[in-house]
């Protein structure tokens, strides 16, 4: 991400009435939490912000938006193609994504969906787990107009405490759509 591209999202920030909140993320490989997640319009303001604060991400997607001529450009905004019809660990492969580079922000929707979620996934505990990374808190609060990256946190192996950790920094985000933002729980939790 260089200066210009920096300039372009400040210019689109003014435009569409949204401020940056919060500094740019200290380490150069962690698992990024993209919430409240539930809009389309989620990853467009993401990668906005993300060139404000001249941060490349790489996004986990659907298999699905990687096919035919849009493919490339999905790629190119930093898609990483996953199929969730299989089984296969996930994990290990993004461990290994984070292994092989010096430098990796992976965003993954913790709610795993746009539509109302009784949980969410801990797909993005588990790869900053495995690959010894820091989770950084990404939002979007659409009430506010506000965006941009919380407290890193190294997960501890107490999932409890950490998710409280979790839970008290999203208490007060709102999502475009506030009655598709699931309650911020884990299922290993119960």
């Amino acid at each position: 991400m260089g200066k210009f591209w920096k300039r372009v999202a400040q210019g689109i920030l003014w435009v569409i009435g949204w401020q940056p909140e919060g500094g740019k993320p200290v380490d150069s490989r962690f698992v990024l939490i993209a919430a409240p997640h539930t809009s389309n319009w989620d990853l467009p303001m993401l990668l906005v912000f993300a060139a404000y604060y001249e941060v490349r991400i790489s996004w986990m997607g659907k298999h699905t938006l990687f096919r035919g001529p849009m493919g490339w450009a999905m790629r190119l905004l930093g898609g990483v193609p996953v199929r969730r019809d299989r089984r296969n660990n996930l994990v290990d492969q993004m461990a290994e994504l984070f292994a092989e580079r010096e430098r990796l922000a992976l965003v993954v929707p913790a709610e795993g969906t746009r539509s109302y979620a009784a949980h969410w996934k801990s797909g993005f505990y588990r790869i900053a787990e495995a690959a010894g990374v820091p989770i950084v808190t990404g939002f979007l609060d659409y009430g506010r107009k506000r965006g941009g990256f919380g407290p890193a946190l190294h997960p501890s192996g107490d999932l409890k405490r950490d998710m409280d950790e979790i839970r008290d920094f999203y208490s007060d985000k709102e999502g475009r759509y506030p009655d598709l933002f699931g309650p911020i729980q884990l299922k290993e939790e119960s």
